[in-house]
């Protein structure tokens, strides 16, 4: 019997080797694996036998411990009360092979051992790594430095060491002069204008508004002059309107006085004093001596002719004209009053307004009081002449830039032939406030002079005869002289060995600082990785050497370098390849340095922003952005950079535009290769690791039908994980998606695991074989890769199947099995590797938080009242059985975040498990009926009935 059970472990344990072998990863990557677990497993084995007993009372915890509170993975001797002794230890408690075992005796006390010391880990090095980079630096400078490979020793502004004299007369063109010469003449030539007729008619509306405020302003000011010239003088009129009152009066006074007969009654009651309103009886003023002595001389002077005027005018004409005057008179006054009121209020209105009045610059003319002074007439001819002046001025056209005291000496030479001498002020300063240049450029005509300016230049041509001196010992060369040695082949073309030497060294210190910040920003790269890189680096020199005969416009990939590398590796490893791109592109080819810094500019803004996207429409809207900063920064270099006086907009902003088209199809490219690229080198992105987060892939889909329960589980598990992530700066996208697919093997028997049983029977129960059982529960993980292999997933998503489990026991089963050992040990023999996953432990960061995040899961789910002091002791403690058994060793993740992860998990579990009010259990809140409070019953107390 002994021995066929023996046979049959063997037949298991060779089953599970070959299992392992099988399993769908590398030799390299398993062999390594195993040997590292083997060294943990010999050294822990070796310390278990050699080491001293454990002290009675030393870490002994309490008999009713509950299995949710036991250390989940701490070595543990549980002490049966005949005295034998066996070595558990507790697996994660997420699933059911992982329920801990219970003592079989309520005196059984588990004595926790203490925790090894981490292995020393040794730093790889590899002489492939340098040989690589050799390598790397080697094809870069051979397929970078096209320029030193034909470069001209007698090149333009060295001087030449020998006579050298021309072998035959030849005539050779110079095409570099030809063609500089070409787009000097297509870039300075003369932009041709024409007339813009929204312009004219802008300039046209804004006239009439001002003409029409001048129209207004006339309207209140009534008919002047109300009497005429020939009767009362023009300079009379004006003094009398604009007098003070007291003044006013005084005149009337004296003008009444001074008649021998009674003063004619303006009124239609005749009065015997004039009053000064024509409604009413003039009341009779006699002269003020205080504002008589207050007249200055000029004054007494206007008031003595006006007073002459009128005494003429009174002695002339009939006392009923002399009325008829004076009402005129009066009423001319209230209306100039209420014209510098309307005056006074359409100034304070203007945009911005204008505070100081007497200011001669800023205040129309059509504001000020000079502008009431001039007679109907006048202003009638004013605004003829201002419309024929400036439909004379617009034919003839205001070209942009013209200086502001030109276009006012021409404005005042038209107005001058068409308005009377009275009114050429106004005119003048209605004209300089609407005119505006009305010329625009033409494109197309300009367009068509640019190229035919370029066209009749004629090409350049070098002339030499033979026997003559092409240059003289000691000479600098010039372009003409260059190009007949080039011609002659005599200017020692060759490779310029130096040169060559100095560019592998700018590549070699450029490749270092990529190195340098990959070493810092993705330590762990692939070799596929660098390979990848390395063909982003060459694709830009490839395709400006696949067409030498296109220019660069055409050819510069680096938006869309940009946009893959922030995709794939992050916006600091893609800014620093397109930064060193954009330095060792010139340097290396003939590339228009304009160009190279329009892309590089996109570029760097592709790779700042692509790393940052979760979706495709956001990568396809960062291709607008991308090629508009290409056109602006390509027109601004353009412009600044043109040594033409007036540099063609049409040409420039075309090129601008070539420049934003050109970024925005490399972005289309960028956006169609990444998919691709992302299955070929298995990639991870954020928006490959949103997509596969989607709970409407298939296989997420088919695990929520068919395990329902591990779906739940998994859900929760990843709500805790993704928060541990986020505190901790790490892949939050990543650890979302891997924790959605850690767990994905359980679909191959559902039933086998508590959490899909519904309260149903327990499977492992009718097995009853622990070691079945194991295997059941370890098959979950070899299926789960079996299934991510099938289904395409990223090799970083497939990590988180076998390392969230690491080589964990499975303690509940080991159990067991120690029971039958300890019960028949003649015919049961355990191995402890029989119970173990196979690893192997966590790799990275984000897979060691989704081994505790899955180890504290059920823990948590079985708390019901608990506090969460208590929440958090546990977690604590099954965090530290994690650490303690070395399954985060080579994680990266550091002994004091473990108490951080913890808090982290408890405050989920809180928000979770928040407390609801409980009602009572005879009545349900939903179905009682409305209790209606009688006469004198408050609502407080129906509720409370109720």
């Amino acid at each position: 019997m002994k021995r066929s059970v023996n046979r049959l472990h063997r037949s298991r344990t060779l089953d599970r080797i070959i299992g392992q072998w099988t399993r769908p990863l590398h030799p390299i990557t398993w062999l390594s694996s195993r040997l590292r677990l083997g060294k943990r497993r010999l050294g822990r084995s070796l310390y278990q036998r050699f080491s001293a007993p454990s002290a009675p009372g030393s870490e002994v915890a309490s008999p009713g411990l509950t299995a949710a509170a036991r250390p989940s993975s701490a070595a543990v001797t549980w002490v049966a009360p005949g005295g034998s002794a066996a070595d558990v230890s507790l697996g994660d408690p997420s699933s059911a092979g992982d329920r801990p075992p219970t003592p079989r005796h309520p005196l059984d006390v588990p004595t926790v051992h203490p925790p090894l010391p981490p292995p020393p880990q040794r730093p790889r090095w590899s002489l492939r790594q340098p040989l690589a980079l050799i390598v790397t630096v080697t094809t870069l400078t051979g397929l970078m430095g096209q320029r030193f490979y034909n470069q001209p020793g007698l090149d333009v502004g060295r001087r030449s060491p020998t006579t050298i004299l021309a072998s035959e007369s030849a005539t050779v063109e110079d095409v570099k002069s030809t063609e500089e010469k070409r787009k000097a003449a297509r870039t300075g030539s003369i932009p041709v204008l024409k007339v813009d007729s929204s312009l004219n008619q802008q300039i046209y509306t804004d006239l009439q508004r001002w003409v029409d405020q001048g129209q207004a302003i006339r309207q209140a000011l009534g008919p002047f002059p109300p009497i005429p010239f020939s009767q009362i003088p023009a300079s009379v009129q004006l003094y009398l309107r604009d007098v003070e009152e007291n003044i006013w009066l005084t005149i009337v006074e004296t003008v009444n006085r001074s008649r021998p007969n009674p003063s004619p009654n303006p009124s239609p009651n005749p009065s015997p004093n004039p009053s000064p309103n024509p409604s009413g009886p003039v009341p009779r003023a006699t002269p003020d001596p205080a504002n008589a002595a207050a007249l200055d001389e000029a004054s007494r002077a206007a008031t003595a002719q006006a007073i002459a005027a009128l005494t003429r005018y009174r002695n002339s004409y009939p006392t009923e004209d002399y009325v008829a005057l004076l009402r005129k008179l009066f009423q001319a006054r209230e209306n100039y009053q209420l014209a510098l009121q309307l005056m006074e209020t359409e100034r304070q209105s203007l945009t911005p307004p204008l505070e100081d009045a007497s200011s001669t610059v800023a205040i129309p003319l059509i504001y000020k009081s000079e502008f009431l002074q001039i007679s109907d007439q006048v202003w009638q001819e004013t605004q003829q002449g201002i419309y024929r002046a400036l439909e004379r001025i617009l034919t003839q056209g205001i070209a942009p830039g013209v200086p502001s005291d030109i276009l006012d000496r021409a404005v005042r030479v038209q107005v001058k032939l068409e308005v009377p001498a009275a009114g050429e002020p106004l005119a003048v300063d209605l004209l300089g406030r609407v005119l505006q240049p009305n010329l625009i450029q033409d494109a197309d005509r300009t367009k068509l002079m640019a190229e035919q300016a370029a066209d009749a230049v004629e090409p350049v041509y070098v002339t030499s005869r033979q026997g003559e001196p092409i240059v003289k010992m000691g000479d600098e060369i010039t372009q003409a002289q260059f190009v007949l040695l080039d011609h002659f082949n005599k200017s020692e073309r060759s490779a310029n060995v130096w040169g060559l030497v100095s560019f592998s060294l700018v590549v070699t210190l450029g490749t270092g600082i990529f190195v340098l910040v990959s070493w810092r920003c993705h330590p762990k790269m692939r070799n596929r990785d660098r390979l990848l890189v390395v063909f982003f680096v060459l694709s830009t020199p490839l395709l400006a050497l696949s067409t030498p005969n296109v220019t660069s416009l055409e050819i510069s990939s680096l938006p869309a370098v940009g946009i893959l590398m922030g995709s794939f590796y992050g916006s600091t490893l893609g800014s620093v390849t397109v930064g060193v791109l954009a330095v060792l592109l010139p340097l290396g080819l003939n590339m228009d340095p304009d160009i190279v810094v329009a892309s590089a500019a996109s570029g760097l803004v592709a790779a700042q922003i692509a790393g940052r996207l979760r979706s495709r429409e956001e990568l396809a809207l960062l291709g607008a952005g991308v090629g508009l900063t290409q056109a602006l920064v390509q027109l601004l270099l353009s412009v600044s950079l043109s040594a033409a006086a007036g540099p063609v907009w049409s040409l420039l902003l075309k090129v601008a535009a070539v420049q934003g088209l050109q970024g925005l199809a490399w972005c289309v490219v960028a956006l169609g290769l990444s998919p691709y690229l992302e299955h070929l080198f298995d990639l991870v992105t954020p928006i490959r690791l949103a997509e596969l987060s989607s709970p409407n892939r298939p296989l997420l889909q088919r695990l929520a039908l068919e395990a329902p329960g591990t779906f739940q589980h998994t859900l929760f598990v990843a709500t805790l994980a993704e928060a541990a992530a986020r505190a901790l700066r790490c892949n939050v996208e990543l650890v979302r998606a891997g924790t959605l697919y850690h767990d994905i093997g359980k679909m191959h028997d559902p039933e086998g695991f508590i959490e899909n049983q519904m309260g149903g029977a327990n499977k492992h129960d009718q097995i009853n074989d622990p070691w079945r059982s194991a295997d059941i529960i370890k098959k979950h993980v070899s299926e789960g890769l079996v299934m991510a292999k099938r289904c395409r997933l990223p090799k970083a998503i497939k990590a988180f199947i076998p390392e969230h489990q690491g080589t964990m026991l499975i303690a509940y089963f080991h159990h067991q099995a120690q029971q039958l050992e300890r019960e028949d040990p003649a015919n049961y023999g355990v191995n402890e590797l029989d119970f173990r996953y196979p690893g192997p432990i966590p790799q990275s960061r984000e897979t060691g938080i989704v081994m505790l995040a899955d180890s504290c899961e059920a823990a948590l789910r079985s708390l019901k009242d608990a506090t969460p002091e208590a929440a958090l002791a546990m977690v604590r403690k099954i965090v530290r059985g994690r650490w303690q058994d070395q399954q985060l060793v080579e994680s990266g993740l550091k002994r004091e975040e473990m108490d951080k992860i913890a808090e982290i998990f408890v405050q989920i579990w809180q928000q979770f498990h928040h407390k609801r009010i409980s009602y009572p259990a005879a009545i349900s809140p939903a179905l009682a009926p409305p209790v209606i409070p009688g006469p004198g019953a408050s609502p407080s107390s129906a509720a409370v009935k109720s």
